[in-house]
Order: structure tokens, then sequence, then C-alpha cells
């Protein structure tokens, strides 16, 4: 009997000794090593900024640092399938907008990631709203003055965008599509080149971020129409009604927004995403935080993750739908 207790004493303590590695790496502290913070987008833009902005003060809110890397390409989406095959182990995240995680899905036959399956949200950092701009000596005073105008002459009406597939590009298929009107889409390289030419009255309309089209707003070069929120906007361009408010058939409940998110890898356990989301957040509602994203023309987000991954299903499905209805393709 008592050698019957000493085997089962030695055994535990052996069982115990064994699963000890594991109890303890299962402990291990988090982050164990600097943080990869990868942009899908080139240097310089908005996603870049921000994940500059971010890094600076969420590294030392976490006891490391982050190491920002831009893989830009395809719309996001050479940066995003990199970061959809890196380990799930908090060190990887990565900064995506609403093109490399909502409309490229629909929009490339063959994309090497799944914007929901192989990602978490973390943050949604923002949205911005976009502007529907005509030239200043434009004829159309009115959303309803453009869309009269397009629907006696389907075809007629030229819209620019910043390139094909893109959120101008889009906006401006939703509302053809949601007003039962037919535009020619001209597509530049760039916005830059597209409102230089909106404004030179080459083109008769175009969507664009505030922050682009804000400035030649307010100098009296474009004639804004329309925000593509659902609300006007308070910070900016207060005086400007929204495409709803033009009470154009199929134009009720429109709304357009351009989005910044953070995403980890599948897989990354649930306790870092809230930690770093709760992080985050703080950084996000301090003043001079708020200054910044207004500053870029943004409006600062306080979704959970969980909510900022229905808003992202419901982004997939809208464009879906209008890039299937506008036979947008791009190989």
């Amino acid at each position: 009997m008592t050698q019957r207790r000493h085997f089962l004493q030695t055994s535990v303590a052996c069982a115990a000794g064994l699963m000890a590695p594991t109890a303890f790496s299962q402990a291990a502290p988090w982050p164990s090593k600097p943080i990869n913070y990868l942009v899908a987008f080139p240097a310089g833009g908005t996603t870049d900024i921000l994940a500059r902005l971010v890094s600076q003060k969420l590294g030392p809110a976490l006891g490391t640092t982050l190491v920002i890397e831009n893989r830009g390409g395809a719309g996001g989406s050479v940066g995003s399938e990199v970061a959809a095959r890196a380990p799930a182990d908090g060190h990887h995240l990565l900064g995506g907008t609403i093109s490399s995680h909502a409309i490229n899905v629909s929009l490339y036959p063959k994309l090497g990631y799944d914007p929901i399956k192989s990602f978490t949200p973390v943050y949604l950092y923002g949205t911005n709203p976009v502007v529907l701009v005509v030239p200043a000596n434009s004829p159309y005073k009115t959303l309803r003055d453009l869309m009269t105008a397009a629907k006696a002459n389907p075809g007629k009406l030229t819209g620019a965008s910043a390139g094909n597939g893109t959120s101008q590009h889009l906006a401006q298929e939703l509302l053809a599509f949601r007003g039962d009107v037919k535009f020619t889409h001209v597509p530049y390289k760039g916005s830059a080149p597209a409102i230089q030419d909106v404004m030179a009255g080459q083109v008769d309309f175009m969507f664009d971020t505030t922050v682009v089209a804000g400035a030649h707003i307010q100098s009296g070069k474009l004639r804004a129409l329309a925000v593509t929120s659902s609300r006007r906007l308070t910070d900016t361009i207060t005086d400007v009604p929204t495409v709803a408010e033009s009470g154009w058939p199929g134009t009720q409940g429109f709304e357009v927004v351009s989005w910044q998110a953070l995403f980890a890898p599948a897989g990354t356990p649930k306790a870092i995403v809230d930690r770093l989301h709760a992080e985050i957040l703080k950084i996000i509602q301090s003043a001079e935080m708020q200054e910044r994203i207004k500053g870029l023309g943004m409006q600062p987000s306080v979704m959970t993750p969980e909510q900022v991954l229905s808003f992202q299903r419901a982004e997939i499905d809208k464009w879906a739908q209008v890039i299937k209805a506008a036979n947008i393709k791009i190989d």
C-alpha cells in the first residue's frame, strides 16, 4: 500500500513537472517582442499616417515598439495577403481600408485572402464621407439638377475618379444604380489629376473626400452638391445637403463612406485583441488624436470589434451588389 501511494505521488509530481512548461508558455507575457504593423498602402497616404500616429502612442502603452512596414499594391490586396499569412500571436497587425477589406473581394477574380475569414477586426479608426462636386460654372445647382440631366441624357454626363474600383468610382456607380440613371465613368491615375479636370470643366462631376475637395470648395473653384453621409457634416461643409435629401427616387438611405481600420490575423487570441482595442480607444479619444483624425477629414469611431465585423459584412454585401450591377472587372 505504501509503495502504491509512493508511486501515485511520484506520478502526480512528474505530471505536474511535464505540464509546467505548457502552463508557463500559455501565461507568457505579451507583447514579448516588437509588433509588426503592416500598412497595405504606400507611405504618405491616410492609412500610413494613421499607423504612425497610433504607433507612437500604442508602443509605450504596451511596453514595446511598433515597426511600420509598407506593402502597397492592388488596392491593398498585396499587403493584406502577406498579413493574412502572418502568425496569429499578437505581434502582427494590418492597416486596411474599404478597398482591401470590402471592395476587392468582389473586384478581383483571384484574391489571396478572405477579408472576413483571414482576419480579426481590432479597431475602426473612423470613416470619411465623400462629397459630390461639379465645376464652379456648372449648370447643375443641385443634385436633383444633375440627376434630371442624367435621366434625360443616358451616358452623356461624365464622372471622374481616382481609378477603376476606387471608392470614388463605386460611389458614382451606386448613385447611378440607386437612382436609375447612367453616367460615363472617366478613370484617372489618382485624385489630383481627376479633380483638376473637374475644376477645368473637362468632366462634369466627381466624388471625393472633403480632405481633397474641401479647399477647392472653399476657394470657389468647385461647387458641392451633396455629401454621402447619412447626416450633414458638422465640422466642415455644414451647409451641403446629403444625397438622400435630394429626394431623388432610390436615394433614400444612400450612404457611402471610405474607412480605415486595424486588423489582426485570424486566430489572434481574443484577450490580445481586446487589449489592443482598449488601448487604441484611449488613444483615439484623447483631444490630440481627435483633432488629428478630424484633420484628416475623418469621423472617429467607437465601434467594438464585433460591431466592426458586422459593419464590414454589410459593406462587402453592398459593394458586391454595385460591382455586379455595373459589371466592373479588374484582372
